[in-house]
């Protein structure tokens, strides 16, 4: 792996991490596009595709500090909201720490597969716009900011995460959408998601930094693990940046409208053979998708 292809795939794991559209299908094409999919170093791609998630996770932490900083005063006995907030938090993310180690097999083997991805892309697009027609319905009810969330709220999150468990659905789509049901702002929701993502994502990368570290240093070495890790987190500060204001303004349909085009694009790359060995990358990748939402 060359320093701008480590560059590229940081940039494209930044802007989709927290997007609701799957970083994992975008990683898989920049990935194919980049000729990465050589099968002597795709598992220390995969493997590094996971690990720079460090970078998204650097930007959240980076652009909430302030929500960060009263967690830790919370824990401190120094601020009861950020206390709360930590808790809720902690318990939005039970479930999947429960269910994942629980269903990591038969999700494996049922649903790590090219088409239940692409149908994952799919359904989790109607259900964006099924929202997005209907958010006027919602707006009537959406009062609820994050310090409002309580332990029922957060653990309906939780189990709304636990959905992305299915490989290609996106951790972000899910959270955010069980958060606007449930009558969070379309900020706070977001804002509720990221913070989720410090628990979920961290630990994800954790182990995958643990478990293959090696392979990323021996074949994609730290100078590029660098360069990625730098350009996830610049664009993952970006797309945040710019997701909540866009998600306050216009709403989820123009995420689903697009991942319509991505599962019909993907659909169409497999059926017409244009990117032979396509169904196994998809297949190999569905693991770090789903590890997002699987601690």
């Amino acid at each position: 792996m060359s320093w701008w292809q480590a560059l590229i795939l940081g940039v494209v794991e930044g802007l989709t991490e927290y997007l609701p559209v799957s970083s994992t299908g975008h990683l898989i094409l920049a990935a194919w596009l980049l000729g990465l999919d050589d099968p002597e170093i795709k598992p220390a791609v995969d493997a590094f595709n996971i690990v720079i998630q460090a970078g998204a996770i650097a930007a959240v932490l980076g652009l909430y500090r302030r929500r960060v900083v009263q967690m830790l005063r919370g824990l401190v006995g120094k601020d009861s909201a950020g206390l709360r907030l930590a808790i809720a938090l902690v318990l939005a993310f039970l479930p999947a720490a429960v269910l994942g180690p629980m269903l990591a097999d038969r999700i494996k083997e049922e649903l790590f597969h090219p088409w239940p991805v692409i149908g994952a892309l799919f359904v989790g697009a109607w259900l964006m716009l099924a929202v997005a027609w209907n958010q006027h319905l919602l707006d009537r009810r959406a009062a609820r900011e994050v310090e409002d969330v309580d332990w029922r709220i957060a653990l309906l999150i939780g189990f709304g995460q636990c959905v992305a468990m299915w490989p290609g659905t996106s951790r972000s789509m899910m959270t955010i959408v069980t958060a606007l049901l449930l009558g969070l702002r379309p900020k706070a929701a977001a804002e509720f998601s990221f913070l989720l993502g410090l628990v979920t994502l961290g630990a994800a990368t954790c182990y995958d930094g643990y478990k293959d570290g090696h392979l990323i240093l021996e074949h994609i070495g730290w100078g590029n693990l660098a360069v990625g890790f730098v350009a996830a987190t610049v664009s993952a500060a970006l797309a945040v940046y710019w997701f909540v204001k866009f998600l306050t303004k216009r709403g989820l349909a123009p995420f689903g409208w697009y991942r319509l085009a991505l599962a019909v694009l993907f659909a169409g790359l497999i059926l017409s053979g244009a990117m032979e060995g396509f169904g196994e990358d998809v297949e190999a990748a569905a693991a770090d998708d789903a590890a997002d939402a699987t601690p």
